[in-house]
């Protein structure tokens, strides 16, 4: 159904099908329920809207907020696209009546933050878009109710973090986009019983740590997006718990410190037959200097072994001085035993004489 919209927005209708008594300044197709008013510089949602319409059409317009009022008695919606407006504040129960939803695009808007019962009323909705606006928190209260939902995208938005369990009432979920956020750390709870993630893309962030426990319960992970970040170092253990049949995984434009730990992660992942790291080849050092800008897949082989080339040169080395310094104390207990005898030998020399 989702996949037919590109279609029903390019159909001209008919003369025949259109409404006669539809709001000023949209367009109202009957044969299909469905209320087009883009670009009319809208101050505010359209009212006496027919309650069979099934698809809403309010892209760029001068919307400001949405409240209770705004979609009252629209049961039969299922398509509601919001983007490219003005939005800075949804209020509390805006989407009550909305129960049939099943999209719904609030994307290029001016949301600060999500109502605590933002998803009451939202059980039916699928796809929910809300990129490019200002948020710069997630609570769990607001979107507890969406538990249909299968893809969500928070992307370019100002979050630093996320609440702990945000996501546990999307147990539906295939599809999570965070990239372009401000998230600094991956907190173990954060993607909790999202068991049907397929795709969780959190590139282009400010992400320099992860917890080990982080992705534990993605059994269905595919693609696991980590590409311009923070990160300089990773834990095997992270990935390792990572239980599914395939995951790939992308990872490049982070600042690695290239050493024989990083070295030894990524062998062990390389190694693991169900994870991927498709850009490999494309990972540069960012440190230490003498390795800043080279190909990791170019030194990778040379990093255990220098390091052991210099554990071996300071075993050597610790070896060669506790040697010297049994030497020395060999020497030194070998000298004093000839001067104690020498002392011994003096008196019996008088009485001799």
């Amino acid at each position: 159904m989702l996949e037919l919209l590109p279609l029903l927005l390019i159909i001209v209708p008919s003369y025949s099908n259109i409404v006669q008594n539809c709001p000023n300044f949209c367009l109202c197709y009957e044969s299909s329920n469905l209320v087009e008013c883009r670009n009319q510089n809208l101050l505010s949602v359209p009212h006496h809207l027919s309650h069979s319409t099934w698809m809403l059409d309010l892209r760029h317009n001068n919307l400001s907020r949405l409240d209770p009022a705004s979609f009252q008695a629209l049961w039969s919606l299922r398509i509601l696209l919001l983007s490219d407006n003005r939005i800075e504040k949804v209020s509390p129960r805006s989407f009550r009546s909305l129960g049939f939803l099943e999209r719904l695009d609030l994307s290029y808007n001016q949301l600060s933050s999500l109502p605590f019962d933002f998803s009451r009323g939202l059980g039916s909705l699928r796809e929910l878009r809300v990129p490019s606006n200002r948020l710069t928190v997630l609570s769990y209260e607001s979107l507890r109710h969406l538990e249909s939902l299968e893809k969500l995208d928070l992307s370019k938005n100002f979050l630093a973090s996320v609440e702990q369990g945000a996501f546990r009432g999307l147990s539906r979920l295939r599809h999570l986009h965070l990239q372009s956020n401000l998230l600094y750390a991956i907190r173990g709870g954060y993607f909790f019983m999202l068991q049907n993630l397929e795709l969780l893309d959190l590139s282009d962030n400010n992400i320099s740590s992860i917890a080990v426990e982080s992705f534990t319960s993605l059994h269905s992970l595919r693609l696991l997006a980590l590409s311009d970040n923070q990160l300089s170092h990773l834990k095997f253990k992270t990935f390792i718990n990572i239980q599914t049949p395939s995951t790939h995984m992308q990872v490049s434009g982070n600042p690695w410190v290239c050493d024989c730990d990083l070295q030894r992660v990524f062998g062990k992942i390389n190694s693991v037959r169900h994870l991927h790291i498709d850009d490999y080849e494309n990972l540069t050092c960012a440190g230490p200097p003498q390795l800043l800008g080279a190909a990791l897949d170019s030194v990778d082989s040379q990093l255990c072994v220098a390091e052991t080339a210099t554990v071996l040169v300071i075993t050597i080395t610790v070896l060669v001085t506790v040697i010297a310094a049994i030497v020395m104390a060999e020497r030194n207990r070998k000298k004093n035993q000839d001067k104690n005898w020498n002392e011994l030998d003096g008196p019996f020399e008088t009485q001799d004489k």
